[in-house]
């Protein structure tokens, strides 16, 4: 693996490891080229960072597992590539490695290049809030710098030493970007024609977990919704999965895996029936109303339980410091739970507006209408370089 161009300018390692981080670090190449454009990149990621110039080390979706016994299959090959990145690391000696959200992964390669003379970055801090709050003292132990998403975030870092920066949630930045009109044009759905975003996951594992639970909502809506389409923004990783399972789903689902086109879909949606995740802001940041329902493994539910401490896993719901957003997890992760609520948004009950209004506050407490996050962790970054 070797660099794009021979240069003078910074050479900056990044490491991601699922679809979110992807899109993380594609902005961050991007906004890292805005402030110098002689930089240059290595390390691994997907098609977003790839399209901003990196020649990913291996196939980032190598590393997208998700759970306790989804994981344990694929230990002994994570374990080599964590090796093999850290490895590529020694060797190529980057002036920063900048390893992106994964935290299984990230700070496994972490630890490896402690003491190595290479300042470590990492980008998503942890939710120590969460759960396992010791992992802030531990993580302070190899990281240079931590670059936090959320405004409550830092001083869990910084009370054992390691410099924390917030610098907002990146979802923040695709406000706006997407287009409404084109993406009815372009799907022949007319201007009264409502539409439901439905977004299962991006793992092939919570996909096929969540699929069955959501079809059935959707055959509820059908009977009393019957001109309403559906649209599916997924990740090309799964879009062929999620095509042949929904083959025989009512409401003729557009399944959509670009970016532009997802962002089109968020501009023209109604609402939208998601799983927990980043996804569950984007759609706030699009001011479209949802609901989350979400199942993980019942052995990694089972222990999750009895680890974490907060009661919401949505972030506009944790900024807020109220449950604004409905969520159905785990054994409440039912069908006869999720389709009324669900109902009431694609009705006129008074939860869309409520929803609405909350977004907005939401996305002012996350930094919408400041700089842009990447922006603010690529100008952090070259200050760290430039200390060296």
């Amino acid at each position: 693996m070797t660099t794009q161009t021979v240069s003078n300018g910074p050479k900056v390692m990044l490491v991601a490891g699922e679809a979110s981080g992807d899109q993380l670090g594609g902005r961050l190449m991007a906004a890292i080229k805005a402030q110098a454009p002689d930089a240059r990149f290595i390390g691994v990621g997907g098609p977003r960072m790839e399209r901003e110039g990196l020649s990913s080390l291996f196939p980032m979706n190598e590393m997208s597992v998700m759970g306790l016994t989804e994981v344990v299959p694929h230990i002994p090959h994570l374990l080599k590539r964590i090796s093999q990145t850290a490895k590529f690391a020694q060797t190529e000696q980057p002036d920063v490695v900048v390893t992106i959200d994964a935290p299984d992964f990230s700070f496994r390669v972490g630890k490896k290049l402690k003491g190595k003379g290479i300042p470590l970055v990492h980008y998503v801090a942890p939710s120590v809030w969460a759960w396992r709050e010791g992992r802030a003292r531990k993580i302070a132990g190899f990281l240079d710098h931590l670059l936090a998403l959320l405004p409550f975030e830092p001083p869990y870092f910084e009370k054992e030493g390691l410099p924390t920066t917030f610098i907002g949630h990146s979802a923040v930045e695709e406000r706006h970007d997407g287009d409404a009109d084109r993406f009815r044009a372009k799907h022949g759905l007319s201007d009264t024609t409502k539409l439901l975003a439905v977004l299962p996951g991006s793992r092939n594992s919570e996909v096929k977990r969540l699929l069955p639970v959501f079809k059935a909502v959707i055959m509820d809506i059908a009977a009393k919704y019957p001109d309403t389409r559906i649209v599916v923004p997924t990740v090309a990783k799964v879009a062929d999965t999620v095509t042949a399972e929904m083959k025989d789903w009512p409401l003729s689902p557009i399944v959509v895996s670009t970016d532009q086109e997802r962002h089109d879909a968020f501009a023209a949606a109604y609402c939208a029936l998601a799983a927990s995740g980043t996804v569950s802001l984007e759609l706030a940041i699009s001011g479209v109303p949802h609901v989350i329902a979400y199942q993980v493994n019942a052995v990694t539910g089972w222990i999750a339980k009895r680890l974490i401490k907060i009661d919401t896993v949505t972030i506009v719901n944790l900024v807020l410091g109220r449950k604004l957003i409905p969520e159905f997890l785990q054994d409440k992760c039912q069908p006869s739970n999720i389709t009324p609520v669900l109902d009431g948004l694609l009705g006129d009950s008074p939860i869309r507006q409520e929803q609405k209004d909350g977004f907005d506050e939401a996305c002012h407490l996350l930094g919408f209408g400041g700089r842009a996050p990447s922006e603010k962790a690529a100008e952090q970054i070259l200050k760290i370089i430039a200390k060296k």
